[in-house]
């Protein structure tokens, strides 16, 4: 699990990496401690290039949702993670910070969701609308402040990468902890 994530570069990553940056920096300002759940990853380091201390996760946050507190930070990425978690619920509950920054794959009508059957790590088991994202982050205590979406075209031939260069692919948020909803202390 805690093993780093170093994907084959490609064109299409490469703007999805540019694209995160860029919202994250357009209101957090490093220095900074952040913590980025999963393992380490390119898109850390780039995060880490700008100032920032970043930490990851090490564990299966679906079985050890908790293992997230006891970090002291400015702030949590998630990016391209909750999507692979069967309970992303109990990991935004358990945050340690009071703002989150995340980006989801939204689902597109045109294609199953991703899964490589080699590895178990790399398969999504939710692909969201942006309303079904908005709607787990508010029940988990959050609240949307900003939100962005953009393409994916993969510079493919074909039907499918025609449909990627205008339907939106990635859905980006910056959410902040909502004290004010009922019920979310812990008791």
């Amino acid at each position: 699990m805690s093993e780093p994530y170093r994907p084959r570069p490609t064109r299409a990553l490469e703007n999805r990496y540019s694209r995160t940056l860029a919202f994250l920096l357009e209101t957090a300002v490093p220095p900074g401690q952040v913590l980025d759940l999963g393992a380490p990853n390119p898109l850390a380091d780039r995060v880490a290039g700008q100032g920032f201390v970043v930490h990851h996760t090490d564990k299966d946050l679906d079985l050890h949702p908790h293992s997230v507190k006891g970090h002291e930070v400015d702030f949590v990425t998630a990016f391209e993670i909750l999507e692979h978690l069967v309970a992303p619920y109990n990991v935004l509950r358990a945050l340690p910070a009071d703002r989150l920054f995340a980006t989801v794959p939204l689902r597109l009508w045109f294609a199953s969701a991703y899964r490589n059957p080699t590895d178990e790590w790399d398969r999504h088991y939710h692909e969201f609308e942006d309303w079904q994202f908005d709607w787990l982050l508010q029940k988990a205590g959050w609240t949307v402040v900003r939100r962005q979406k953009w393409t994916s075209p993969t510079g493919q031939l074909g039907f499918r990468p025609l449909l990627r260069r205008f339907a939106n692919r990635y859905y980006a948020v910056e959410a902040v902890r909502d004290h004010t909803t009922s019920g979310l202390d812990e008791k």
